[in-house]
């Protein structure tokens, strides 16, 4: 039994991160895709207030993870919204055979484990992900069904679902021309450029590069927050039996994340060689934010003793759930307060419920539009269990800091956004539903107000107008129109992120 698939049960976990150790080790040597080096460091942020992932020591302590073979599920899948510098690097096949052959032989070896990303003596200086879109495996010969009736058409023939626009979307992404992508991870730049040079030097003209976009941590005390100003990741689930739940934080069983494990729905008409990969909706998320925040200034409702500053501030934290420190607005209504946010017990512990108020109608905590309660509806979801729709976010930042010319024209002339990556089990329950079926409803949890749309991601099918209410704890049914997306849709695409095993297997032959 090869090395790499050793599932991760107890005896076998030691012998795992020997296993890491060794393919780093004879990669080193043989392999020229492998970025050869020692790391000192996590290539992980540590964000206060973010969910953290385990250790192997406390994996082992717990004596769990049986049923998760950690050394063949690919690093990103549960990694999280962690990464420092991050590259997409989206391919076509030009050369079949040859592609085939490097992948099982050059590719497979350095494609990062879960395993590996668990202790920084293990963890590469590049971690390297791959997926892979429909017509990427129909081009690798590959035609079993993925039983995912939006995996096979891919993400621009339902964008109309979606609420995209398609005159937004980049011309790449405007059809299915895309056949893999490649995610490159570090802590510096110039690892990842390296890192990405050895793989276009390894494959050579197997490969097209079609795209890419270059992902980073915002700078300093804005690192975790997204380009809007916002801590974000907070409300990630926890994978029962990998991660040690915070207070308040949604346990999900492995199969909402990862194909064909015992629950998956579509288990059985899985193919046998993708149990434990997992489906990637990739989108990349435009942020218009100097126009936010011009917006959050000339619309502020009224406050008594606040600024126009801090009447803003409240505006967006009642629009986004948070304030921009994390501290969910449900606790916090009134005010930020930043050095809440370590305290675990408090950024998730909460289900938008009040002892003495209607549930159904009152909204001085947070309002029923907030985008945290789109996407969470906690105690809204009473007639179902939303932990079967969640998804593991893993995307990051892009583009430049506001500049002050933006900022006081309050237009954007610089693109920034969200690479936005989501990994489920099943499209149609998790990113497509979340989207379509909540962001995009002004009612999807039947209350008393309609509450509109999802301000921040939330799309007209039919391009018509948005508009929220609740945002005036005073006056909840003032109605606020929202004149723009200061969210826009420029593309993205559907993906297979394989288990480890099927890229010298069943994709290579």
């Amino acid at each position: 039994m090869p090395l790499r698939s050793v599932v991760c049960t107890i005896p076998s976990m030691k012998l795992s991160v020997i296993s890491a150790l060794l393919t780093a080790s004879a990669a080193s040597a043989f392999n020229p895709a492998f970025l050869p080096g020692n790391r000192s460091v996590s290539l992980l942020h540590s964000i206060p207030g973010l969910p953290r992932l385990p250790t192997l020591d406390e994996l082992l302590q717990r004596r769990q993870t049986a049923a998760l073979n950690l050394n063949d599920i690919q690093s990103d899948i549960i990694v999280g919204q962690q990464k420092i510098q991050e590259l997409f690097y989206f391919f076509a096949i030009a050369d079949v055979p040859t592609f085939k052959q490097k992948l099982s032989s050059t590719i497979a070896p350095i494609i990062t484990s879960a395993q590996q990303m668990l202790s920084v003596t293990t963890q590469p200086l590049a971690a390297v992900n791959i997926a892979f879109s429909q017509s990427g495996l129909t081009a690798l010969g590959v035609t079993d069904n993925m039983s995912s009736s939006e995996f096979a058409s891919g993400m621009f023939s339902g964008n109309i679902v979606l609420g995209d626009v398609s005159a937004d979307w980049e011309p790449v992404f405007k059809g299915t021309e895309i056949h893999g992508v490649f995610i490159v991870a570090s802590d510096t730049s110039a690892n990842v450029d390296a890192q990405v040079g050895k793989l276009e030097s390894a494959l050579g003209s197997s490969i097209n590069k079609l795209y890419t976009l270059q992902g980073n941590s915002r700078p300093g005390d804005q690192a975790g927050h997204e380009a809007f100003g916002y801590l974000d990741g907070i409300g990630q689930p926890a994978i029962s039996g990998f991660a040690t739940p915070i207070p308040g934080q949604g346990v999900v069983q492995p199969c909402v994340i990862l194909a064909g494990l015992d629950g998956d729905i579509q288990q059985t008409a899985r193919p046998a060689w993708s149990v434990g990969g997992s489906f990637l909706a990739f989108r990349q998320l435009e942020q218009k934010v100097p126009e936010y925040n011009k917006f959050l200034l000339d619309n502020a409702p009224p406050a008594a003793g606040l600024t126009v500053q801090q009447r803003a501030d409240r505006f967006g934290a009642r629009l986004f759930g948070r304030w921009k420190s994390g501290v969910p607005v449900d606790l916090f209504p009134d005010a930020d307060n930043p050095a809440a946010v370590t305290n675990t017990s408090l950024v998730n512990d909460f289900d938008f419920t009040h002892a003495g108020f209607d549930f159904a109608t009152d909204q001085t905590h947070c309002p029923f539009a907030a985008h945290i309660r789109h996407m969470r509806p906690r105690a809204d979801a009473s007639n179902f269990n939303p932990a079967g729709n969640a998804i593991m976010r893993a995307g990051i930042p892009y583009g430049p800091e506001v500049t002050p010319a933006e900022a006081s024209s309050n237009t954007s002339s610089l693109a920034r956004g969200f690479a936005f990556v989501a990994y489920q089990s099943n499209l149609n329950k998790g990113f497509v539903e979340l989207q379509s079926g909540w962001a995009n409803q002004i009612n999807a949890f039947s209350k008393a107000l309609s509450p509109g749309f999802d301000a921040i991601i939330g799309q007209h099918i039919l391009g018509g107008a948005r508009w929220v209410t609740g945002m005036d704890p005073t006056n909840p049914a003032l109605n606020i129109s929202l004149p723009f997306q200061f969210v826009v849709a420029r593309g993205g695409e559907y993906f297979f992120a394989p288990p480890i095993s099927a890229l010298s297997g069943r994709l290579a032959m």
